[in-house]
């Protein structure tokens, strides 16, 4: 199966990951405000059960709550020493969710008696303590599987927070009598047995290709915060070697002066930041020592790199690139832009080595399937290139490039190959202007470290520009402003291309997992930069000559199977998940029977 596939299927459920609150002060005020919630329903509604009311008032209930909060606090606060990484914020989730369970529980049992029983006031007390259980067997669960919390010391752990709690709103003897009912307890003993099960099954979900999910979700929620060795070790267990190429077309001025290098790499940005590969693009950058504009070559995510080790050993190949054959020249031809219907290819040939741009923009679409670099590749060939070095643009959101549209992109590969081969070769000169010191690009949330370029070609008295982003995608749209915009002031600019880097400068919330360019950045102000930038390199053009640069590292990928194998194991426990889910609703429907 191809990877693409198995990536989206994993990205689907990015979502997941994104239910708790962005700050664990907001999930300390939460669930403090759930618990006070649920101990002024069991107040109101369930406290007839035990004989409240005469004496009650406002201060047993407000006492209680106290009490209630004084206990969560304490509880959380033991909870953080004892989780995996003794993280204080995942304490505080786990309450906020338990909390909510409770509250549901509660206000389940009331609409049960109102309907079954006769009224809301005096409902069974046992049903709060029902929801106790329901609560330590969501404990269970999130202990076990997401929370690094063996299954007998999560046994040990899940009843203490709930039983506190219901100890403080209900009082010592109330609340212990109401633990020790037969039915009550029956029923929370029967909740807690499913979760183990629940647990013990997800877990085993992903064998034989991922031996425990548990510990695959927990490495990455780890690898979220601070730890990153975890997973990335997991991940280039199950890597395989391969020796990956990188192709670097660079201009060089014949005067002296710093080069200019359009790389095209042999690996594929991420699987996700912060780890392996995903900052790949500003990684060469920063290594070549050079102006550069690492573009998105047609390769998809099984060519992720899966470790730091990984990255280092592919950055060290590129200080062996060599010249190759036929790779360097004073000239290159005319640019040559072929569309048809949605599919847009722009061409330029320097010598013998073709150049190419793909792209599908506005309408955008996924990584370009690997079988097309193949056949293009082939076409060259045949047709007496030294080389074809294809850039997927990856400049418009969307998804994988449909059948219709995949053939347009072919032909047009073709068509503009056809016609670079009959073009003139020109004399050229070229200037490029980064993003560096440009206002606010620096702390652009949409942009990754290496920001901005702009190359500049003069051939034959006309000036052509290629734009850059250090960028994961780009907004629909953008491409087409910013293109419109710097030709109603003179400046032609062919293309505009993302390196698809997976880095990012804060945590995103968003269920892509990334800030494609110009979701956060308005078009006007990226125009705006892209307008500087362009002066600065029209202003900068100097004779050049070319040169194509050719590197082969032998490192580790992630491959295609290691996403099959995680696709599955979620598939599985989710599906698990699912079917326990449904047989705990059953029971619990059943408990509201049996205690009403």
């Amino acid at each position: 199966m191809p990877a693409s596939g198995d990536v989206s299927r994993i990205h689907a459920k990015y979502s997941l990951t994104l239910l708790t609150p962005s700050s664990y002060l907001l999930s300390l005020a939460m669930s403090v405000g759930l618990v006070a919630a649920v101990a002024a329903v069991v107040h109101a509604w369930y406290g007839a059960g035990w004989g409240w009311g005469q004496e009650g008032g406002h201060l047993p209930l407000l006492a209680s709550v106290a009490a209630a909060a004084a206990a969560l606090a304490a509880t959380q606060a033991a909870d953080s020493r004892i989780i995996r990484n003794k993280e204080y914020s995942k304490a505080l989730h786990m309450s906020l969710f338990g909390s909510v369970v409770w509250l549901l529980v509660c206000l389940s049992g009331l609409a049960a008696h109102a309907v079954l029983g006769g009224g809301g006031q005096g409902a069974p007390a046992e049903v709060a303590a029902l929801g106790a259980f329901v609560f330590a067997s969501f404990r269970l669960g999130i202990l076990t599987t997401t929370l690094g919390v063996g299954l007998r010391r999560a046994w040990a752990i899940c009843l203490a927070q709930p039983v506190a709690v219901l100890l403080a709103v209900a009082g010592p003897e109330a609340g212990a009598a109401l633990l020790a009912d037969p039915a009550t307890a029956g029923l929370g003993l029967a909740f807690l047995g499913i979760t183990t099960a629940w647990s013990r099954l997800t877990d085993r979900a992903g064998r034989p290709g991922v031996r425990s999910t548990h510990r695959l979700v927990q490495a990455y929620l780890s690898s979220r915060s601070s730890d990153h060795a975890e997973i990335e070790e997991m991940i280039e267990g199950s890597s395989r070697h391969s020796s990956v190429s990188t192709s670097q077309l660079r201009l060089v001025p014949r005067g002296g002066g710093p080069d200019v290098r359009l790389v095209l790499p042999g690996i594929h940005p991420g699987p996700y930041h912060p780890i392996g590969g995903s900052n790949i693009p500003y990684l060469i950058c920063r290594s070549l020592g050079s102006s550069a504009m690492v573009m998105h070559s047609i390769s998809d995510h099984a060519l992720n790199l899966p470790s730091r080790k990984q990255v280092e050993s592919y950055l060290s190949g590129l200080s062996a690139a060599r010249r190759a054959s036929g790779g360097s020249g004073p000239s290159c031809t005319e640019p040559v832009a072929v569309q048809i219907n949605r599919s847009r290819v722009l061409g330029l040939r320097f010598g013998r080595n073709a150049l190419l741009f793909l792209s599908l923009s506005p309408h955008g679409m996924e990584d370009l399937p690997t079988q097309m670099k193949s056949e293009v590749e082939s076409y060259a060939r045949n047709r007496g290139f030294g080389r074809a070095m294809l850039v997927d643009c990856h400049n418009a959101m969307g998804g994988e490039i449909s059948g219709p549209d995949a053939g347009d992109m072919l032909k047009a590969a073709k068509s503009c190959l056809d016609t670079l081969m009959a073009r003139e070769d020109h004399p050229f000169e070229f200037g490029y202007a980064g993003s560096a010191g440009a206002d606010g690009t620096d702390a652009a949330e949409d942009l990754g470290m290496g920001g901005l370029g702009m190359l500049c070609l003069r051939l034959g008295g006309r000036r052509y520009l290629l734009g850059w982003a250090d960028s994961n995608n780009m907004e629909n749209g953008v491409r087409e402003y910013v293109v419109s915009r710097l030709g109603e002031r003179g400046h032609r600019l062919l293309e505009i291309c993302t390196s698809d880097t997976h880095f990012s400068q804060t945590t995103v919330r968003t269920k892509q997992g990334y800030y494609q360019f110009g979701l956060v950045t308005p078009m006007e102000r990226i125009a705006g930069w892209y307008l500087e930038m362009a002066r600065r390199a029209e202003a900068d053009v100097r004779p050049a000559t070319f040169e194509v640069l050719e590197s082969s590292t032998r490192v580790k990928v992630m491959g295609p199977k290691i996403f099959a194998d995680y696709t599955a194991a979620l598939d599985r426990a989710l599906l698990l998940s699912k079917s326990f889910m449904a047989g705990c609703v059953a029971l619990f429907v059943a408990g509201l029977l049996l205690l009403r």
